[in-house]
């Protein structure tokens, strides 16, 4: 297929983006950024001196994901938990502010939001500094967390979406019995893995690890396409999932299936600001476009679009309908 048929075929799916409702299931942050300006360095210490002139208050994690998932039209639907403290009530307000339910989110008294602060001067991030206890939950909190999803799917679904940052939510309690309800309603399940935790995402639709991720997963690095192959390929074969996507920044996304040839798909980026949230844009893309109709190659090669924009702004970036047809009519251009 030539390159204009593929994006006008991307295009054809752009138009029918939107209205399905997706659960969200997995890690829920609050993000801080401080920007301000370096002009000098600190007496105390060779780092620099940040001016802060504006803070901002974001949605990270999981609970970026579903931003992507609502800036393409969909509904998500949010399952996870929040600590009982101030962040928490920051990241509650900024869900209320972007018209999110938060009935999924399960309150752990004693137990910090995540939170993570990046100090950005200029256009640069020169340090990020986390908030957060990881250890992973189980026993009644794990429980209730299962019955936030269950009413999640008995509410209507069209496809489930995992996100898993190893901040604790997603314990092996919690992963096998989501699939499990999952897999018995036919639905499509995405997952974009923690790279330790692989194993626990066996015979789902799509992962979604970035290439370090999959690299670690599978205990060898690669130098080159094939090597790449060979990994994808046993990663696959061990999951038994119905696709595996690794994404390899400039080098582009590589995916693989157990019924077709790897399929390669050129990085189309320019310019790369900042990668924040690239992970979060794919696997929202990808399982935005399942929901609407698209097959999974289609569905990749869109999001492969759709971190092309994302990765052009300072910050985790929501990419829109309207930016991907864009970026669409860029490209068919080229």
């Amino acid at each position: 297929m030539s390159s204009h048929s593929l994006v006008r075929q991307q295009t054809d799916i752009v138009s029918q983006l939107g209205g399905h409702r997706i659960i969200v299931l997995g890690d829920l942050m609050l993000d801080r950024y401080l920007w301000g300006t370096a002009e000098r360095i600190s007496p105390e210490a060779p780092v620099p001196v940040v001016k802060i002139d504006r803070e901002e208050t974001r949605l990270g994690g999981a609970a970026n994901v579903a931003l992507s998932l609502a800036a393409l039209g969909d509904h998500p639907l949010l399952v996870g938990m929040v600590g009982d403290d101030a962040s928490g009530a920051a990241l509650r307000s900024e869900l209320e502010q972007h018209g999110f339910d938060d009935r999924g989110l399960v309150v752990v008294p004693g137990r910090p939001t995540s939170q993570k602060t990046r100090v950005i001067a200029g256009n640069q991030q020169v340090v990020r500094v986390d908030r957060e206890v990881d250890t992973e939950v189980n026993g009644p909190v794990a429980q209730q967390i299962i019955e936030q999803f269950q009413r999640a799917l008995d509410d209507g679904a069209d496809a489930v979406l995992i996100s898993d940052y190893g901040k604790g939510t997603l314990s092996e309690p919690v992963v096998d019995e989501a699939i499990h309800l999952a897999k018995a309603r036919g639905l499509f399940i995405s997952v974009d893995p923690k790279e330790t935790h692989f194993h626990r995402y066996k015979n789902v639709s799509i992962l979604t690890p970035n290439h370090h991720e999959a690299c670690f997963a599978a205990g060898r690095k690669v130098k080159d396409e094939r090597g790449m192959d060979e990994i994808g390929k046993s990663l696959l074969d061990q999951l038994k999932s119905e696709y595996l996507l690794i994404t390899r920044g400039e080098h582009g996304m590589a995916l693989y299936s157990t019924h077709t040839e790897p399929l390669h798909i050129p990085a189309v980026a320019q310019h790369v600001f900042d990668v924040t949230g690239a992970g979060d844009t794919v696997i929202s893309t990808i399982t935005s476009a399942v929901a609407a109709g698209a097959e999974v190659p289609t569905a990749c090669r869109l999001a492969n679009v759709a971190a092309r924009r994302t990765v052009a702004e300072v910050g985790a970036y929501a990419v829109t309908k309207s930016d991907l047809l864009s970026e669409l009519n860029t490209l068919g251009a080229l």
